[in-house]
């Protein structure tokens, strides 16, 4: 029986139903109280769980978010009912971390990941085109270093406490979300009362989702960055037919819930600053195909027992807090009396998101093994 769902799995219809389920839960997540054109968005809601332990102090982005708890181990119990759970650690981890600080600034830059620009795309917002543009370029150039024997080294197999501290981790975060315990006066654990940290769908339907997707996740290996590499790098389209489907659905989806809204100025938190979407971008998807994985794969390879994508994942809650500590997020377009307020980032997001391009750059170019 399980070898028969696990050959499913690894079809080409294995990934379309996936990526179709995926598109249809997040619009459905927005219905259900999510904020608009952001079902799910793997970095923003890192970015709010940031908030909510207190390392960035943006009141409008914090929320322990149980989409992200359920992906982890959701992808946890299919590891285990598979018996593919392996704890392994050991490949540049230092350097995955960074790579995971950069990405988010990356991500915060454009205001949402790949799975978050799928959904703005289904969802209306062309801005998200320019931004999939951007991600694109940033897969393509990771592809290169790739071809040219770019490698972070392998991976080892060590001990299995490794690989349960994030699914241990999560659960930690669940009890927080569901006790909401005071530490101190006006302290942790935050919550926002306005803003996209206020929206957000019950708890448990949240971490229902976030469940489902992680096991169905990981059992086909869904990938957004993979998805992209895959046909750049081997002209496969096995995991693209997925991401298809993933905006296909999530577009038939809004057009039935009444949530698909045409416009590429002022379009529900995202900015129409070309530029800085397409870089931000770039960056994102350099440091997603350098690192191996697009942040949800990360969060399922962690779950799975992956030490070293774990260390990826807080790299990138860390860059969350050093984003908005540092004004390095992006603003959103705002209707201020009638008048467009074209968002954006500021000279220091700017800076960072350059300084990130030649960090990554950095590493593809000094990582390589010589090729025979």
């Amino acid at each position: 029986m399980l070898d028969r769902i696990t050959r499913f799995f690894a079809s080409r219809w294995g990934i379309i139903l996936v990526g179709a389920v995926i598109g249809i839960l997040g619009p459905v997540l927005q219905k259900l109280g999510n904020p608009p054109n952001m079902g799910i968005c793997v970095a923003c809601f890192e970015r709010d769980i940031a908030g909510a332990l207190g390392l960035h102090r943006a009141s409008v982005v914090q929320y322990i978010r149980p989409e992200i708890i359920g992906f982890v181990l959701g992808s946890t119990a299919a590891a285990l009912i598979f018996r593919e759970f392996k704890a392994r650690s050991g490949s540049a981890p230092i350097v995955r971390y960074v790579l995971g600080v950069f990405a988010m600034i990356g991500a915060l830059a454009f205001l949402g990941c790949p799975w978050r620009a799928g959904f703005r795309l289904a969802g209306g917002d062309m801005t998200a085109a320019t931004g999939l543009a951007g991600l694109f370029v940033g897969i393509w150039i990771g592809v290169y270093f790739l071809r040219s024997g770019y490698t972070l080294g392998r991976s080892q197999k060590t001990y299995p406490a490794v690989g349960w501290i994030m699914p241990l981790l999560m659960v930690g975060l669940l009890l927080l979300a569901i006790f909401k315990p005071v530490f101190s006066e006006g302290g942790a654990i935050f919550s926002s009362e306005s803003g996209p940290g206020s929206l957000h769908a019950p708890l448990l339907i949240s971490l229902g989702i976030g469940l489902l997707i992680g096991f169905l996740a990981q059992r086909t290996r869904f990938c957004t960055m993979g998805a992209v590499r895959d046909v750049i790098l081997m002209r496969d389209f096995h995991l693209f037919s997925g991401l298809i489907a993933f905006i296909g659905f999530a577009f038939l989806t809004n057009l039935l819930l009444g949530q698909f809204n045409l416009g590429y100025r002022a379009m529900p938190v995202a900015h129409s600053s070309l530029l800085w979407n397409v870089l931000g971008m770039v960056l994102s998807g350099l440091a997603y195909a350098l690192a191996g994985g697009c942040p949800g794969r990360q969060l399922f390879l962690s779950g799975e027992g992956d030490g070293d994508s774990a260390v990826f994942v807080l790299g990138m809650i860390t860059g969350a807090g050093i984003a908005h500590n540092f004004n390095l997020a992006g603003k959103p377009d705002a209707i201020v009396e009638n008048v467009l307020q074209v968002g954006g980032l500021s000279s220091f997001g700017m800076i960072a998101v350059i300084l990130g391009l030649v960090v990554c750059v950095t590493i593809g170019f000094t990582m390589r093994e010589k090729m025979a």
